[in-house]
């Protein structure tokens, strides 16, 4: 983390010293606390905004000063509700916008909203989490609330808060309180807002607990505590593996409809019609975002270490991760159908973003089935009305403004973002459907 003090937009909010770190914490307080937010991305700039709703103060601390000037300019990718707030918040008084990791003296608790993602060999990148953990230790205060949300392995509390805290003579749960809460934000998805979405905490000490449960309480509608932070830590590598798990069954299911000509939306509808033991997953061109298909190597990373064997989470790792490999080499089977050679083919791949309704392309199977099918000699363009260029083997590429305009020899439909006008597709010659949803297309396939 920077620290230079000369990198702080505005001063600290006078309110800030009014009372020592920690004091505002509590059932006797007598005004909300200042809470100081590390990593202002897709988790940590939502619950900055929604802590400034319920009335507290935020000083919001990113290394990147592109990302604060894109905040300041409000030039990034939320919500429309929590762009409206951002209007409302940036020139709010309550609002620190700073690099300097000083300003975290100040505040009543610490919330650590850095990526956890894994490298290109699956192993957690523990770069970015290790350092704002280093950077909060350095500058914690007796009294102050720390908490973690990134998702990581069971123990990261004890390993990069706890114990460095010690050796600074803090000790959790007496000097300084310390809880993991894991953030629960789904980016794009409006249906599951802060506010109706309930959060799981576990402290070091059940005061650390209770105090954290305070804080989380200002933003979410009920809280859930737990005996530990190891336990909250394991509570969302099992959510994402769940969804992972079962992501790569849905997969399956439609490899399996496919091979026995049944469509597999109409299988899993009529499955989610029975109100009990059955939650629908859907099937894709892959998984994307740095949830689903990283967090799950983080208990198996752990695993490998203590030698244990978790065959069921691993196996759909795997298959998740073969996904975008399958639909290139689907593209070629329907390019070969038509006697059309893969090398040369002009492939257009419709919708690049991880998912509907965001501009974030981290992890998306896009990339990499762009990129496979350019290795293979394919002429592969993208289009995506909330991404105009993308990173491709190194190199910036603009995406296609209007697709319908020009002739392709295959379109794979990867995201549909709502609202999007596809009905051009209806006069294309072959689609290739990789999310399974378009209807009313003559000529479609599904991978």
């Amino acid at each position: 983390m920077p620290t230079s003090k000369t990198a702080l937009a505005e001063p600290v909010p006078s309110a800030a010293a009014t009372a020592l770190p920690g004091q505002r914490l509590g059932e006797d307080r007598t005004e909300l606390p200042t809470v100081a937010v590390i990593g202002l991305g897709y988790v940590g700039l939502p619950s900055a905004l929604a802590l400034l709703a319920a009335g507290s103060q935020v000083i919001g601390i990113d290394v990147s000063t592109h990302r604060l000037d894109a905040i300041r300019r409000q030039d990034v990718d939320l919500l429309p509700s929590d762009l409206d707030r951002l209007a409302e918040y940036v020139s709010d008084p309550r609002l620190t916008l700073t690099a300097d990791p000083a300003a975290l003296a100040g505040a009543d608790a610490v919330i650590v909203c850095v990526p956890t993602p894994v490298d290109a060999h699956l192993v957690p990148d523990l770069g970015a989490l290790a350092g704002a953990c280093a950077t909060v230790v350095e500058h914690a205060v007796p009294g102050q609330l720390l908490m973690l949300t990134s998702t990581t392995y069971v123990g990261t509390t004890r390993d990069l808060l706890v114990e460095p805290l010690a050796a600074r003579g803090l000790t959790a749960g007496t000097d300084i309180h310390v809880a993991f809460s894991p953030e629960r934000i789904d980016p794009g998805n409006s249906r599951h807002t802060q506010d109706s979405t309930p959060r799981v905490v576990g402290g070091v000490a059940e005061r650390c607990t209770e105090l954290a449960a305070e804080l989380l309480a200002l933003t979410a509608p009920s809280v859930h505590r737990v005996g530990s932070p190891e336990a909250a830590e394991m509570s969302k590598l099992f959510e994402n593996t769940f969804r992972a798990v079962n992501i790569a069954l849905a997969n399956e299911f439609a490899d399996n409809c496919r091979a026995l000509d049944l469509d597999p939306m109409e299988i899993i509808e009529a499955a989610a019609t029975k109100p009990y033991g059955f939650m629908p997953f859907f099937p894709g061109p892959g998984v994307g975002g740095h949830c689903i298909p990283c967090d799950p190597h983080y208990l198996l990373w752990q695993l490998r270490k203590l030698r244990v064997s978790s065959p069921l989470v691993d196996t759909a790792m795997t298959a998740i991760a073969s996904r975008p490999r399958q639909v290139v080499n689907r593209v070629r089977e329907l390019l070969a159908e038509r006697g059309v050679p893969l090398a040369g083919a002009r492939v257009l791949i419709s919708g690049v973003a991880y998912k509907p309704g965001v501009a974030d392309l981290r992890e998306s199977p896009a990339l990499e089935i762009i990129e496979e099918l350019a290795a293979l000699g394919a002429e592969v363009s993208f289009s995506d009305p909330l991404v105009t260029s993308a990173r491709i083997h190194g190199e910036t590429v603009q995406g296609v403004a209007d697709p319908a305009a020009e002739k392709w020899d295959l379109v794979v439909v990867h995201t549909v973002h709502p609202g999007a006008d596809l009905g051009w597709l209806a006069e294309h010659g072959k689609v290739l459907d990789a999310t399974y949803r378009l209807a009313g297309l003559p000529s479609k396939a599904v991978v």
